[in-house]
């Protein structure tokens, strides 16, 4: 059982962007969530991902995550570890600590290599001179830490705009910049990769290739720390040809959205959906069933149903109390309703959902917008095997994505 790349997603919506980034170049790839499962051979893949909720859990509990998945990860000996964050890097020393758990992994790993790409640009995040940038649903680019939604991120807002900065506050000191106008002096940039850590500026698929070129020539163990700008160099240095066949379909055709994001930009798209029954799940709803008890009955007479937190709502638990009852909302509804496409919105309620769901693994599937993609889950149950799930993050995703991924629905009956 080995690798040559192992992807980690500090989260199941980047995990799942990251696996459609190695599919587009050919490569054969999956989510393993339950890593451990008889079902996984890993001997099969080019890349396999391992999915977490590290992006929302403390240092504490981030270590001992990781401890758990390590004698898998040591099993598969990986030549390059990926280590997948968000492409808005929004951590804290407190909650998903980047340069705590990089820390941790290359203690592990004990890489010849680390280094931490800091911008993707096919997503609009920019990376120059240290400086994160990203694009915002106006249009238009905003520095991190003055960008509307990512400056007020309800768990994580992004207070530093310098990504160096940032980790340097999470522990992870050292780092050897690279910045734009040095990628392209490959022998630099090697001699810097082999004395690291390094940061590396990225604004464009130039500034990948170079970063790209310089790995290849340094070889050895790589820990790799960034968005799917990583995927997008290492698939992009090695295109491969796997062909992907069309998975079964779903046991039903039920159709059930869980946005658990309380972002502007999820706000936004649900607004825009056309062909959803919207249920509010403010506090009492959540608690008392009766959101529950709305959402079952819709779903029983056949509606495409979209339930959603209140962005202004106080719930009047921690961010990590409120995740876990919305786990409890999906799963408890799952018990009760078979659904064949299930949408769940929100990096760190994803995580939660899906790795209490029972899943074994996720497969990719298809790419329906910017940063997200369905998946086709393997389960030991029927009914929630070759179920089409669609993982969004909060900031991802076009003004019509919910209703995008409603058009996927095959109606029962229908080939």
């Amino acid at each position: 059982m080995m690798a040559d790349i192992l992807f980690i997603g500090d989260d199941f919506t980047g995990a799942s962007d990251c696996l459609a980034t190695y599919a587009r170049f050919g490569w054969r790839t999956s989510l393993m969530v339950d890593p451990s499962s008889e079902t996984m051979e890993t001997s099969t893949y080019d890349a396999p991902g391992i999915p977490t909720d590290l992006r929302s859990l403390g240092p504490d509990a981030a270590r001992q995550a990781i401890e758990r998945l390590w004698p898998v990860i040591n099993e598969l000996d990986p030549e390059v570890i990926h280590y997948k964050v968000c492409s808005t890097f929004d951590s804290s020393p407190e909650t998903g600590s980047i340069g705590a758990n990089v820390s941790d992994i290359a203690t592990r790993f004990v890489p010849d290599v680390v280094a931490v790409i800091g911008g993707q640009p096919s997503l609009r995040r920019y990376c120059a001179f240290g400086n994160l940038f990203a694009v915002a649903q106006d249009g238009k680019v905003h520095r991190i830490d003055r960008h509307p939604v990512m400056s007020q991120h309800p768990v994580t807002p992004m207070t530093e705009g310098n990504l160096i900065t940032h980790l340097s506050a999470q522990g992870l000191d050292g780092l050897q910049e690279v910045f734009l106008p040095e990628l392209s002096d490959t022998v630099a940039l090697t001699a810097k990769l082999r004395n690291g850590p390094v940061f590396c500026d990225a604004a464009s698929s130039e500034d990948l290739a170079h970063i790209g070129r310089a790995l290849k020539v340094v070889g050895g163990r790589q820990l790799l720390v960034g968005s799917s700008s990583v995927a997008e160099i290492l698939g992009g240095a090695s295109p491969r040809k796997s062909v992907l066949s069309e998975p079964p379909r779903p046991a039903s055709d039920g159709v059930f959205v869980f946005a658990g994001s309380r972002s502007s930009s999820t706000s936004a798209q649900i607004e825009a959906t056309t062909g959803y029954r919207i249920v509010e799940l403010g506090p009492d709803a959540l608690r008392s069933g009766s959101g529950l008890s709305e959402t079952a009955g819709l779903l029983a007479a056949g509606h495409a149903v979209l339930a959603h937190l209140v962005p202004s709502a106080d719930y009047g638990v921690s961010p990590s109390a409120l995740a876990d009852l919305s786990v409890d909302f999906v799963s408890t509804l799952l018990d009760r309703i078979d659904i064949g496409y299930l949408g769940l919105a929100g990096g760190d309620t994803s995580s939660r959902i899906c790795g209490n769901l029972g899943f074994s693994a996720l497969d990719f599937w298809r790419q329906i917008g910017s940063g997200v993609c369905v998946c086709t889950s393997r389960h030991a149950f029927a009914r929630r095997r070759n179920m089409r799930v669609m993982l969004k993050g909060g900031q991802m995703g076009e003004i019509n994505i919910f209703d995008r991924f409603m058009a996927l629905r095959i109606p029962d009956g229908k080939n």
